[in-house]
């Protein structure tokens, strides 16, 4: 069912990998807990805040699994922070959002350009990137080329965006079509497209605010 669904006990033994002579690695992770939440107050922040020396004086925590359970708080530490490869959290609710995160971008483009935002559960932005560069007037986007990395990093849903080189942001036929398109692959890959913004200088359209009836969000 996912490492979700373990116990902050059951998390902590499979990290530890073994027990001693007399506790499984089960036991020892529960007492190591049962320390923490003595020491540092409930939950596993201890992981972070306690130094390798004081988990080793927990019986059945050599040096290695010490070493072992302070790397996993590192990793954890660094994942909170935006780094070089890492898209700060970034909460997308509306047509709005979208455009203020992308309009210095993609207002002054002379190309047009397909951009996909990927989202988590929580709307949270994961990854984006640049799907197509089309000519001064045109760009050919196929639900392959959109869902294809999205399958690879999870995302939970989706938002396209584009920009129009003309400055009018008023969806073209083609822009509907394509948009009707990638909603019905993203149903059958399991990905929800939550809208389309189309931007221009200084204004933007969402697909979405124009035809609710086609998203769900």
């Amino acid at each position: 069912m996912g490492p979700q669904a373990l116990s902050d006990a059951e998390l902590v033994a499979i990290l530890l990998g073994t027990g001693n002579k007399s506790e499984t690695a089960l036991d020892v992770a529960k007492k190591l807990i049962h320390w923490g939440e003595a020491n540092y107050g409930p939950g596993l922040g201890f992981l972070q805040e306690a130094s390798k020396q004081e988990l080793m004086a927990v019986s059945g925590i050599g040096i290695a699994k010490a070493a072992k359970l302070k790397a996993c708080a590192e990793i954890h530490r660094r994942l909170q922070q935006p780094g070089p490869y890492m898209t700060p959290r970034i909460e997308i609710t509306c047509g709005r959002d979208v455009y203020e995160l992308l309009k210095a971008d993609m207002e002054q483009l002379d190309r047009e350009q397909v951009r996909v935002l990927m989202l988590n559960v929580r709307n949270h932005l994961i990854h984006r990137e640049v799907i197509s560069v089309g000519s001064l007037d045109t760009s050919i986007v196929h639900p392959r080329e959109i869902f294809k990395n999205c399958i690879k990093r999870s995302a939970a849903a989706v938002i396209l965006a584009h920009n129009h080189p003309s400055g009018d942001a008023a969806p073209s036929d083609d822009d509907i079509r394509m948009t009707k398109r990638i909603i019905e692959a993203g149903k059958i890959v399991g990905i929800t497209v939550l809208d389309h913004v189309i931007i221009g200088r200084g204004q933007y359209v969402s697909l979405r605010e124009s035809f609710a009836g086609w998203f769900t969000w």
